[in-house]
């Protein structure tokens, strides 16, 4: 009985210690359409507004890379996570750049940062949609 409670806790803390280090597949927002309800095209100025305010909302720092380009940095405790986001009038996307502590390796990465990045656009569709009641 002695050796199953061992055996049963091993096999626990194997399964809590394996959960923790989960990796995916790096998934990237490509091209998601910018919509607007009012039927009028943003503006890049809007969009890239909209970008900054909804990262920062979330504790991305936003810097301005170039016109229509902008690179996110998200730090978390140890870890890191930095995307280039570019955008248009019509579309945005969010793409993997660099990363510390998130066990990169190839296409696969923890999964937190996907739930990161989904935050991420969720937030920018959110203050791009604030636009239209403006």
């Amino acid at each position: 009985m002695k050796k199953l409670r061992i055996v049963a806790f091993v096999l626990v803390a194997c399964a809590l210690f394996l959960g923790g280090c989960r990796t995916a597949p790096i998934q990237n927002i490509e091209l998601a359409p910018i919509v607007s309800s009012s039927g009028q095209q943003r503006s890049m100025e809007n969009v890239k507004n909209s970008i900054i305010k909804a990262g920062y909302s979330l504790g991305w720092q936003i810097t301005d890379a170039a016109p229509g380009h902008l690179v996110g940095t998200l730090n978390i405790r140890s870890h890191q996570a930095v995307v280039d986001i570019t955008y248009t009038p019509e579309n945005y996307s969010i793409n993997y750049k660099d990363s510390t502590n998130l066990k990169h390796k190839g296409n696969m990465i923890h999964s937190n940062y996907n739930a990161w990045i989904q935050n991420l656009s969720n937030a920018i569709n959110r203050e791009l949609s604030y636009l239209d009641v403006k």
